[in-house]
């Protein structure tokens, strides 16, 4: 657990801001048992899901992306923790059980790496170990019964993500193979080259690895799907896409239309939910679009899944607070607190 922080009350407290005749999430959530040994302190939790993040943006830039997507974790963590404890949710649903902190390996690389080329043999080496790191924690989580919730990050985490859990659910007989299906909402295909590992490959890995069975890829942005790439999903009858132009532009279907589909190509005992929030317009992200979903259809979409499929891990991915290129936006935090809430919600109603 070289790069992963586990969190304690204090260090929740200490984001919460406590307020006489109200209560916040973070007065209510759970977190580890100081008197028990991990990972065993994870079956003693009553809490159904398991938040932590992965605040790294090395994945996007051995893809060669902007960074970045390692500032929203903590912003999300404060808008999140200190939302109202109340009927629709109250906090105790989930634990918070910390953060990985990949710092020591990106300072290394870009204080030693030589040039443009050898720095990014670097970061695909790096995620690698990110793979490995992040692996070993979800397959604790997935073994005690719970749902992993995790924000990046970049879109790279889906891979280890995937793979844990396929393999944890397979471990306790959810899934007759260490394979799972994935409903996917965003504007990139996540199928690129395997040339190391990077935020724009983390579904060829997992498929070419096993790990992926059937996927559906929602909001794709036709314009930057590399022509390789669109001859391997087209000739594919294990994926099903829905691109941007085929719901808004050619009216083929609309989004709800979109889900359903979706929604019964990966049927099975579990399925991945994965989030790109580079698909919603507007959104910082590493490779942002001016065009895509609304705020209010990202909602509804993991609203529906909630409610319907039977999610093995929900991951939230690209999202930024501040890009490296100097853009700044303060309110990806709080958009990542409302999506996780409506997909926990729609999760409970089901449990209901």
């Amino acid at each position: 657990m070289k790069h992963f922080k586990f969190y304690n009350k204090k260090d929740i407290l200490s984001i919460t801001r406590v307020r006489r005749f109200e209560s916040r999430i973070g007065e209510r959530i759970g977190f580890l048992n100081p008197d028990s040994e991990w990972p065993e302190s994870l079956t003693e939790s009553p809490a159904r899901f398991i938040l932590l993040g992965i605040p790294e943006d090395i994945g996007v830039k051995a893809n060669q992306g902007i960074g970045g997507s390692d500032t929203a974790w903590l912003p999300f963590l404060n808008a999140f923790l200190n939302c109202q404890s109340n009927d629709f949710l109250t906090g105790e649903e989930l634990l918070l059980l910390g953060h990985f902190d990949f710092g020591d390996l990106k300072f290394l690389i870009e204080s030693h790496a030589y040039d443009l080329n050898e720095k990014l043999d670097a970061y695909r080496h790096a995620v690698a170990t990110i793979d490995e790191e992040v692996e070993n924690i979800i397959k604790y989580i997935t073994a005690a019964g719970k749902i992993p919730i995790v924000v990046g990050g970049g879109a790279n985490n889906a891979y280890p993500i995937l793979k844990a859990v396929s393999k944890g659910l397979h471990k306790n007989k959810v899934l007759p193979s260490a394979q799972m299906n994935a409903i996917c909402l965003s504007a990139l295909a996540g199928f690129g080259a395997t040339e190391g590992r990077h935020s724009g490959n983390p579904l060829r890995y997992a498929y070419n690895d096993g790990y992926l069975g059937n996927f559906a890829l929602i909001g794709l942005q036709e314009c930057f799907i590399p022509q390789n790439v669109l001859f391997e999903l087209n000739g594919n009858s294990r994926v099903q896409m829905h691109s941007f132009e085929d719901i808004y532009l050619y009216e083929k279907y609309n989004l709800i239309q979109a889900f359903v589909r979706s929604l019964e190509f990966t049927s099975s005992p579990a399925c991945g939910i994965e989030i790109s929030l580079d698909v919603i317009r507007h959104t910082l992200t590493s490779f942002g679009f001016p065009t895509g979903i609304s705020t209010s259809e990202a909602r509804q979409f993991l609203h529906f899944m909630g409610t319907r499929s039977k999610a093995g891990y929900l991951h939230i991915s690209e999202g930024a607070c501040q890009l490296h290129d100097g853009k700044k936006d303060e309110t990806t935090g709080k958009l990542i607190a409302v999506l996780i809430s409506d997909f926990v919600k729609a999760q409970m109603i089901t449990k209901k």
